[in-house]
């Protein structure tokens, strides 16, 4: 347990002067090169601060999927880059809370600060709290940065010491990796695993108006308290996380998809009854499948499920709908290799999307076993699923938009 702030920034090398000038120099450095290039440098700088602005500019480098152009001002510690909210992620949260009429967020856990930055970019204030020295330091190196230090108070220091008495909303994203060393960091499932564990989380939560708990997006509905609305995130169709949000919804259940911002929520409906394969097939997005979702988006398209236990809708229209992505359907047959690989070379493809839900074939070794000959112009998409509990091959193009 660390306790409050280190008299040691861990950081303060990289802020003077000579640092920012090092990190300047390094930002388009290729890590090709990087053995040269510290040698060259060692020449006029001190070793360790050389090691210390390499350190830097490979974590930029690593956050730059996350944080966008902001990474190249940002500071950051190896765990920090892999915990952290994409920049996406955490404006969405900041915009429901400002939506909410928050005012003072507690943001506990806060990491090298990616929502607490974006939290103050939607004109909340912060008080940002990590145990971690080096996670707070580059917390408020960050706020610095990226011009919100008025808006954000930076403390290192247990979270269950912190007065939050004065602030309307926490936000407490636990750590859900435990380990490390030469056998890295392993993902922790059990939310009573998590650091701090969930149920502390909940209790926080209870002592204030608003509050939002980031969870691992695989966690049972089970255990999901009856007093959370829980919120399941994707962005370009990748889940990223949950959120169990308390003084909204209680019992309710969402998905939102970033970044158009498309949310759907739960209308508590039945899972419609499965039916013959139409002309099109609706693959509805990850954070629509982990939020039990599924029945709305066959209501919305009019559809039925291909199977009653696989995540695939079928319809006879073509509806347009933000929460799923829509497939003109050709062929469908039973799963059988040889007469796949006999259709597709009818047609002369050359190249296939596999995808699959409800089946043990690999879509790498399904693609060996094709051994398609035709042009890679020429492509399909493959489903390899279940209709009414058969192994079946769907084949089929994305479909237009209407």
């Amino acid at each position: 347990m660390h306790g409050p702030d280190a008299p040691d920034d861990p950081l303060a090398a990289l802020l003077t002067p000579e640092g920012q000038a090092l990190l300047a120099e390094l930002r388009e450095h290729d890590p090709a090169d990087e053995l040269a290039l510290a040698t060259r440098l060692r020449r006029t700088h001190p070793a360790e601060l050389v090691s210390a602005a390499l350190g830097q500019a490979r974590l930029r480098q690593r956050a730059a999927a996350k944080f966008g152009a902001d990474a190249a001002r940002m500071y950051f510690t190896p765990d920090g880059v892999e915990q952290a909210t994409r920049t996406a992620v955490a404006a969405h949260r900041a915009a429901r809370f400002a939506a909410l009429g928050v005012d003072r967020v507690a943001d506990l856990c806060c990491g090298v600060g990616g929502d607490a930055v974006a939290l103050a970019r939607a004109g909340i204030a912060v008080l940002a709290v990590d145990r971690d020295p080096a996670a707070a330091a580059a917390a408020r190196a960050n706020a610095a940065a990226l011009g919100v230090t008025e808006l954000v108070e930076v403390r290192c220091a247990e979270v269950g010491d912190v007065d939050i008495s004065g602030y309307d909303a926490v936000f407490v994203d636990p750590a859900r990796r435990v380990g490390g060393g030469a056998r890295g960091r392993t993902r922790v499932f059990d939310p009573e695993a998590y650091s701090p564990p969930l149920s502390w989380a909940v209790e926080v939560a209870g002592r204030v108006s608003h509050a939002a708990l980031k969870v691992a997006p695989g966690i049972p509905h089970e255990a999901v308290p009856d007093a959370a609305e829980a919120e399941w995130v994707s962005d370009a169709g990748d889940v990223k996380e949950a959120v169990l949000w308390f003084g909204t919804d209680p019992g309710g259940r969402r998905a939102t998809l970033l970044p158009a911002g498309a949310t759907l929520v739960g209308r508590g409906l039945p899972d419609p009854a499965p039916g013959p394969v139409g002309r099109y097939l609706y693959e509805p997005d990850g954070a629509v499948i982990r939020a039990h979702l599924v029945a709305e988006v066959a209501a919305q398209v009019g559809g039925r499920l291909l199977d009653p236990t696989i995540a695939y809708v079928t319809a006879d229209d073509r509806v347009q709908s933000p929460y799923a992505t829509a497939y003109e359907i050709t062929d469908t047959l039973p799963f059988n290799v040889k007469k796949l690989r006999a259709l597709l070379r009818e047609r002369g493809v050359g190249s296939v999307t596999v995808k699959k839900r409800g089946s043990a074939v690999e879509p790498e070794e399904l693609r060996r076993k094709l051994k398609l000959t035709g042009p890679a112009a020429v492509s399909c998409t493959v489903f390899l699923t279940r209709v009414a509990g058969a192994p079946t091959v769907l084949l089929g193009r994305p479909a237009p938009a209407t």
